[in-house]
């Protein structure tokens, strides 16, 4: 974009224009670094001036008592911070580089998931030693499902069996990327020392006397590395040359490469998602971070490289929403978070326009108008006030109190819903009791606000016990919630042992036939339906239809006929869970000119419903478990006797050095527990990680001890 067409959508007030901005997350598999990549990130762009570290719990992104505790990252951090490139096109121009530190358990993936929905780019962080790992692999699928540009960190050079191009290999083979690194490896290990940036051959040699990384030498390419080097360059021009015409054409012509012209096809082929640069590093030992910082702003997009957002309006005619502070405000809340001093913080993504504290804003989705009474930017847990906010911006918002996760919030009179963010089904549900009248109050706010904030985490009511059931993710996702509520909310609460969250679906397609007909004495009740209930494939959902004729249900009475089809698919008949995956179709039924009213007809619709799903030899599915275990080899055997003693399914097995890493597909309700039985079996040495993977038949004599805990009073 020219410099007149940028100075147009740029408001003189903002502090850096658009094409200075980048908005990135930091994603990966659990332990592979990310928050101490952001940690580095921080100290080198002066927000802070000591740098936090994970396992010591003072890691700034880390802001919640539980992940201070866990050494883990449960919620996603906005933060905010500026850049000056050493080298390259923006050499010397200061940059804002807007960062979201996203969690890598894999019980936390809507926080990976609505953060990437609004993002420009992201870092991957991948580990030298381990390389692709299976939250890897699903942080990697919902950055393509948001089609967002990324640049690779490959970390921990620095650890033992550390091997920086057979990472990269795992990269292509497991990811399909099309990985390419733009830096390599002076060394490995514990003789990792620098790197060479392959655009400008120029080597980076740190300061061993330097603990904290800041200084570096930028010298000529080492002896030994100089083969290695050229290589390498010539890899990565001609990877570039399959995917950018204009480098292409200079290559073939004989043209000069230049480090510009070699970086000015990294950022278009980069944008346009045909290439992945790759960088080498250690972030714990602070070597190699400043080159991502340097790849950011050369190689990620701005807000104005993207396509402009795409959204519609109430009558489903797409609308265009492209970055310019001169139009009408529109952004989305991708996330929401309780904060003891201002209340309800709502986080918002500017796609356009300009926002002043004090504005109202319209909710596409209410219908209503929300004051913004502050705006914020965001540092972790510390928040500066803002007085206006502007396209491209990551902020935010106090006062809105009407706002759920994806709702579109825009100028009053425009008229706009932009695409939410969208999440999985909770897979695992556990009771919650109230130890007193005065603690089920505070639960029962406790809950609705965690429930705000995080869509994963559903909470219902047993309606033949009348339990509190909460539902999420994972064990470690209900045991953080119930942690916060005995800690944030101050409720003493008894919380039952987790539940798996079955589904019921049909055997087979099937007709039902239901009727509803009550007399005594005065106006009677009468409701008859007929439906055909066809089984479809796993994860399509429900479709209900009408395809009666001639009248022979009064059209108003179709829609509690229908509803009542819905309401019956919450309880299956073989254990009370909810019906997935079928098609429902209204062909048929009658009607009584006085007696028939809507209630008689959602009750036939709801017997007609139970009685086809008698008929149908209808099936019981359990969540099924994709688990990956890296073991020491001596551990294998038990490890693999253990698995198949669970129903696991062994489904890859592969050696590296000492180790063996074999995946394997698992129900969810042999895994409670699996941490202390794995650690058990192995000396803790072996690690494993588990995320949903899909909903399985179970086996008649599981089913037989499911239906007997169910008729023996366990809730559900």
């Amino acid at each position: 974009m020219s410099a007149a067409a940028t100075a147009s959508v740029n408001s003189p007030k903002r502090k850096f224009p658009l094409e200075h901005t980048r908005n990135i997350g930091i994603a990966a598999h659990i332990d592979a670094g990310k928050t101490t990549t952001t940690e580095r990130i921080l100290c080198y762009t002066g927000v802070v001036h000591k740098m936090g570290e994970v396992h010591e719990g003072s890691a700034v992104t880390d802001w919640m008592e539980q992940e201070r505790e866990r050494g883990i990252t449960i919620t996603s951090a906005a933060i905010s911070c500026n850049w000056t490139n050493v080298e390259g096109p923006y050499a010397d121009i200061t940059q804002q580089i807007n960062i979201i530190d996203t969690p890598g358990h894999v019980d936390f993936t809507a926080e990976v998931e609505r953060s990437l929905r609004v993002l420009d780019g992201a870092v991957a962080v991948f580990c030298a030693v381990a390389g692709v790992q299976p939250q890897s692999e699903t942080v990697w699928r919902q950055m393509n499902k948001y089609e967002v540009p990324r640049i690779a960190f490959i970390n921990k050079m620095d650890r033992t069996g550390a091997d920086f191009f057979a990472a990269v290999t795992s990269m292509r083979e497991r990811l399909g990327a099309k990985a390419q690194p733009i830096f390599i490896p002076i060394g490995a290990e514990e003789n990792f020392i620098g790197l060479i940036n392959l655009a400008t051959m120029k080597a980076h040699l740190y300061d061993a006397a330097d603990a904290s990384g800041t200084s570096y030498k930028t010298v000529e390419i080492p002896s030994e590395y100089q083969e290695q080097a050229s290589a390498s360059r010539e890899q990565l021009i001609e990877a570039l040359a399959d995917c950018d015409d204009a480098l292409a054409d200079l290559y073939l012509g004989g043209g000069e490469l230049t480090a510009d012209a070699i970086r000015d096809a990294i950022r278009r082929a980069t944008i346009k998602h045909q290439f992945c640069p790759v960088i080498p590093g250690s972030a714990f030992k602070n070597k190699g971070v400043q080159s991502v910082l340097e790849s950011v702003v050369n190689y990620l997009p701005a807000p104005l490289d993207l396509p402009a957002m795409k959204g519609e309006d109430s009558k489903g005619r797409a609308i265009e929403v492209a970055p310019d502070d001169n139009a009408k405000v529109a952004g989305l809340a991708f996330k929401l978070m309780n904060d003891p001093y201002v209340g309800k913080l709502v986080f918002f993504r500017m796609y356009s326009g300009s926002l002043k504290k004090g504005s109202t804003l319209h909710n596409a989705r209410t219908g209503k108008t929300e004051r913004i009474s502050r705006l914020l930017v965001l540092k972790a847990d510390a928040r500066d006030d803002i007085d206006a906010a502007y396209s491209g911006d990551i902020c935010a918002l106090v006062g809105a109190r009407d706002v759920i996760t994806g709702d579109t919030l825009s100028t009053k009179g425009y008229d706009l819903r932009l695409e939410p963010p969208t999440f999985p089904e909770p897979v695992i549900s556990m009771s919650i009791e109230p130890k007193t009248t005065a603690d089920q109050e505070k639960m029962a706010l406790g809950l609705q606000r965690l429930a705000e904030e995080d869509p994963t985490f559903v909470v219902s009511t047993d309606e033949e016990t009348g339990q509190t059931l909460i539902a999420g993710m994972g064990e470690l996702h209900l045991e953080i919630i119930k942690d916060r509520l005995f800690r944030e909310f101050k409720v003493g609460a008894a919380a039952g042992r987790p539940q798996i969250a079955y589904r019921e679906a049909f055997g087979a397609v099937a007709d039902g036939e239901g009727k509803f007909i009550r007399q005594s004495g005065g106006k009677g009740q009468y409701g008859h339906a007929r439906i055909k209930i066809e089984p479809l494939e796993r994860g399509e959902g429900i479709e209900v239809e009408d395809k009666t004729v001639g009248g022979v249900i009064p059209k108003e009475f179709i829609k509690p006929t229908l509803d009542g089809i819905r309401e019956a698919a919450c309880n299956g008949v073989l254990a009370g869970y909810p019906v997935v995956d079928f098609k429902a179709t209204l062909h048929d039924g009658s009607f009584h000119d006085v007696d028939s009213s809507e209630m008689a007809f959602k009750m036939a619709g709801l017997f007609a419903f139970r009685h086809a799903m008698e008929q149908s030899n209808p099936v019981l599915l359990e969540p099924i478990m994709a688990v990956e275990i890296e073991t020491p080899e001596e551990y294998q055997g038990d490890i693999l006797g253990d698995l198949n003693r669970r129903r696991g399914q062994i489904q890859n097995i592969a050696n590296k050095g000492n180790f063996a890493t074999f995946s394997a597909a698992v129900p969810l309700a042999e895994m409670f527990g699996y941490s202390t039985i794995v650690r058990s079996l192995s000396k803790g040495r072996a690690s494993f990680s588990m995320e949903p993977k899909s909903f399985e038949e179970v086996p008649p004599n599981v089913l037989k001890s499911i239906q007997e805990s169910t008729l023996h009073g366990s809730f559900h």
